[in-house]
């Protein structure tokens, strides 16, 4: 007689379900809300910086766990498990907001629209809600069902954190550590001025070559968590554009007369930064856009297995029984998940930032693409996030398909011109956010049922915690584009006849001029121009995004995939280029995506990146066969780098504001800084800045060396 198969035994949290404490409580959503703000707005930074974000689940953990404690005794005693949870499920939403926001909206500005505070709100919002929406359904199965199969790495390591900390106390001094750390140095570096924040060496003999290292401690905080092999590939990139491909253009360009579109003045008078700006952006759109595809192909068979085996037991969502009335298997009721649906559809039908022009046509289209992309993509998502991580989920290839489909079908309905860019923006920014959020939802609820949580009141943090972020991320995106914004002499032949109500700006020259926004128009790039009267352009307002500052290579992708089907209207000679590099680096097995975005940046963002994945090389061969966890203490201390960093760069970003009053303070932290420097020189003020970011690589690896970690699956690019 055959044996019957064993019965797996039901999984029991850690805090039991017939248990009744303190969960959605007022005080653990405000500390949740906070956080969030705070991760969101660092996140935006570094997207708009090095077009990637980390994950913020476990430093927010480890930081309410500290918070409650040193507070207990003015908040009313020490917070519960269940409390902490939905700190860092409120405050986790800020950082998947943040990513598929700062992917795409920039790209407004690149597409020549203005990227108005109340479009990136109105959004951020319906994406976020939608993202929160879609996971519902999905829980029983993807989180209950498929609990040992789904493993979802970061959710499993942010559970093992707070459990830690309700039995023995976080490791929260690393993450603090690593924060004030990275305040400290970037204060003295970028606020003081005590010595130059990059350090440049060109190499003799070799026409436009250099080599530069931006001494951003939250960039190398960066490359410690994502490892040696992602930052090695990066930097890869960006000597290539740097050591090769700059000095060739510039070697070729030797003597011609005449500019060379896009640049506007012959490459003999180039910077190898106005050789990047003209052209390697180009060739680096094209080869991450190729990466992103590529990327997406690649995953495809996950995403239609992903697809097909949600669906499947999609029908458990709506069936009732005592274990539905359990604490811990209450979800928001699904009537109200499909009459929110309902509501956010006909709410987005009538969204005018979804109105390219007057009619309802274009805005029903896009509300109906936004919930069948959305839905598709976040079960995608949540399944990705499932098997490899939200770090390692590609959600910006997620809105290249979904841009991809929008534009086609509007190229077959006749619907080419240059305002419909912007409506298909919205809809890949709308499915982009849903996508990103769907994933952290899942990983957050997976953190819940480990831990034992009630499944409504984190969905509930969830959509808290969307509200709440939406507001500083759109504001961090003001600033960061106001903020590197400079006017910058410009010579076409095109005239550009000013509307009447046309705003009135006056130049570096002193004269007064209009202040024209060009889009679609040949023999010019989209953008914001300073003309005068009669339509000649005289200066081009060059935004803070896609500045050296901020090159924000995600959203120059999206613009460029839209501007390449819609309106055509790219040097696609500079664009193939690249896009035969990344297919290249996929036949000799690099990741292409990677060794892209290395191709895009300025090497100046990808060298801190690379010197803190040596970093982590070193901390790994000193451990042998070990490797640390995603809550280990090199990654805790990393992420306080990157939080402290974000935060100091986000100051510096606001005291670079063109306002008298504001440039006054900034010159005012950085006269004792300039001083020093004129007394020493700048040359030996950037060995004395470089020798203390060494210093602060050296901190790294003396947290990440003093005690064992716990092995885990590495964390690669998003």
């Amino acid at each position: 007689m055959a044996a019957e198969p064993a019965v797996t035994p039901p999984f029991t949290p850690y805090v039991p379900e017939e248990a009744r404490l303190p969960e959605l409580s007022v005080r653990a959503v405000a500390l949740g809300s906070l956080l969030g703000l705070i991760f969101g707005a660092s996140s935006v930074y570094l997207a708009l910086r090095v077009g990637l974000t980390v994950s913020a689940s476990v430093p927010i953990a480890v930081l309410s766990i500290t918070i409650f404690r040193a507070l207990s005794h003015r908040l009313g005693g020490r917070a519960s498990i269940l409390e902490n949870t939905v700190v860092q499920t409120t405050g986790s939403a800020g950082e998947s907001i943040a990513a598929g926001a700062a992917f795409t909206l920039p790209a407004l500005v690149l597409l020549g629209f203005e990227m108005d505070w109340t479009r990136t709100l109105l959004l951020s919002l319906c994406g976020g809600v939608l993202g929160v929406l879609m996971m519902i359904p999905l829980r029983r199965y993807l989180i209950v069902k498929e609990h040992g199969v789904l493993t979802y790495p970061e959710g499993t390591a942010c559970a093992e954190v707070l459990i830690a900390g309700e039995e023995r106390g976080a490791q929260a001094k690393l993450v603090f550590s690593g924060l004030f750390a990275g305040l400290g140095y970037k204060a003295l570096g970028f606020l003081a001025r005590l010595w130059p924040t990059t350090a440049e060496l060109p190499i003799p003999r070799y026409r436009a070559a250099q080599v530069s290292v931006d001494m951003s401690p939250e960039l190398m905080g960066v490359g410690y968590i994502i490892g040696y092999r992602s930052s090695a590939i990066m930097v890869g990139g960006g000597l290539l554009s740097w050591l090769v491909l700059i000095p060739a253009i510039a070697l070729f360009g030797q003597g011609r007369a005449g500019a060379l579109y896009p640049g506007t003045v012959p490459i003999d008078q180039m910077s190898p930064a106005d050789i990047w700006n003209r052209y390697i952006r180009y060739i680096g759109a094209g080869a991450v856009a190729a990466g992103g595809i590529i990327n997406l192909i690649k995953a495809m068979p996950t995403i239609v297995d992903s697809f097909r085996a949600s669906f499947r037991d999609l029908k458990l969502t709506t069936g009732g029984g005592a274990e539905q009335r359990r604490r811990t298997e209450r979800d928001i009721p699904i009537s109200i998940v499909l009459i929110g649906s309902i509501a956010l559809a006909v709410f987005m039908s009538f969204l005018p930032q979804l109105k390219a022009v007057p009619g309802i046509g274009v805005s029903i289209l896009s509300a109906v693409a936004i919930i069948v992309f959305g839905f598709f993509f976040s079960v995608v998502s949540s399944r990705i996030t499932g098997e490899l991580g939200s770090s390692s989920n590609p959600v910006s290839g997620m809105a290249i398909a979904t841009l991809m489909g929008v534009c086609l079908t509007f190229v077959i309905l006749g619907w080419t011109g240059h305002a419909f860019t912007a409506a298909a923006l919205s809809i890949g920014t709308v499915v982009c956010i849903a996508a990103s959020n769907a994933g952290t939802t899942s990983q957050d609820l997976k953190t819940s049922f480990l831990v034992g949580g009630t499944p409504w009141k984190q969905q509930v943090a969830l959509i808290v915690g969307v509200v709440t972020s939406v507001v500083v991320i759109g504001g961090t995106l003001q600033l960061i584009n106001k903020a590197n914004q400079r006017v910058q002499e410009a010579a076409y032949t095109v005239t550009v006849v000013p509307p009447p109500t046309a705003p009135v700006m006056t130049g570096p020259d002193g004269a007064r001029y209009r202040e024209v926004r060009v889009g679609g128009v040949e023999g010019i790039p989209d953008g914001r121009y300073l003309v005068t009267d009669d339509g000649h352009v005289r200066y081009r307002v060059q935004e803070g995004v896609g500045s050296e500052s901020a090159p924000a290579p995600q959203a120059t992708l999206m613009s460029l995939v839209i501007k390449g089907i819609l309106s055509r209207q790219l040097p696609w000679g500079l664009v193939l280029l690249g896009v035969f590099t990344s297919i290249l680096m996929e036949i000799i097995g690099v990741p292409a995506l990677a060794f892209a975005v290395g191709v895009y940046l300025p090497l100046e963002s990808t060298t801190p990146i690379f010197i803190g994945g040596l970093v982590r090389k070193l901390v790994d061969w000193k451990r042998g066969s070990e490797s640390e966890s995603d809550a280990g203490p090199g990654v805790l201390y990393s992420s306080g780098l990157v939080a402290g960093g974000s935060i100091m760069g986000l100051l510096t970003s606001f005291l670079g504001w063109p306002d008298p009053r504001v440039e006054r303070v900034a010159d005012a932290l950085g006269a004792l800084g300039q001083k020093f420097q004129a007394a020493i020189g700048s040359g030996t003020a950037a060995v004395i800045g470089f020798a203390l970011f060494l210093g602060v690589a050296w901190l790294i690896h003396r947290a990440a060396t003093r005690q064992p970690p716990v092995p885990t699956k590495p964390v690669v690019l998003r």
